[in-house]
């Protein structure tokens, strides 16, 4: 399978503080023209806080777009010249509370590639002390702390249903059990 797409045109539909929205003309292998739709995005973090009792720290936030309140591992996006374990450090303090004394990358992954250039940067965080949360201003978020194995069904019967949550989560499943 040939592996690119060369781009013959781009038009900007929108530009925003989050997110820009292109429309790529791109040529197939086969030679014939389509069109693609782009979210550029700058890229994001998350993190799985862990407690020196091994409980998992999670935040409950309200998401507009799903119109509902999810559980998710904190995250957000990376302010730009960002390196992505400061952003990690950041987000974490903000809607948490914690700082960390040890942070180490778990995983990365695009979270919607087809459509999205958004690469979200998967931290796991331990060592933690509380320290103040302040989230920002249009964010209202509660920490909800549980242990590991709680939240593999909370998975299945879709209380969970965040993917960046599910992928840290399982990468943390995978850590200690191998």
């Amino acid at each position: 399978m040939e592996n690119s797409e060369p781009t013959t045109e781009t038009r900007r539909i929108h530009e925003g503080r989050i997110i820009n929205l292109r429309e790529d003309t791109v040529q197939m292998p086969s030679g014939r023209l389509a069109k693609r739709e782009i979210v550029e995005h700058r890229g994001a973090v998350c993190v799985v806080p862990v407690l020196s009792d091994g409980r998992v720290a999670l935040v409950r936030q309200y998401r507009k777009p799903a119109e509902s309140a999810l559980l998710e591992i904190p995250a957000g996006g990376l302010e730009r010249g960002e390196e992505p374990i400061e952003a990690a450090k950041r987000e974490l303090g903000e809607e948490c509370g914690y700082a960390t004394a040890s942070i180490t990358p778990l995983f990365k992954c695009y979270l919607a590639p087809g459509y999205s250039t958004e690469l979200i940067h998967g931290f796991l965080a331990g060592e933690l002390s509380l320290t103040e949360a302040h989230p920002d201003e249009d964010e209202n978020v509660e920490v909800e702390l549980y242990e590991l194995e709680d939240l593999l069904p909370m998975i299945d019967d879709n209380r969970i249903c965040d993917a960046k949550t599910i992928c840290g989560i399982l990468a943390l499943y995978r850590l200690r059990n191998g």
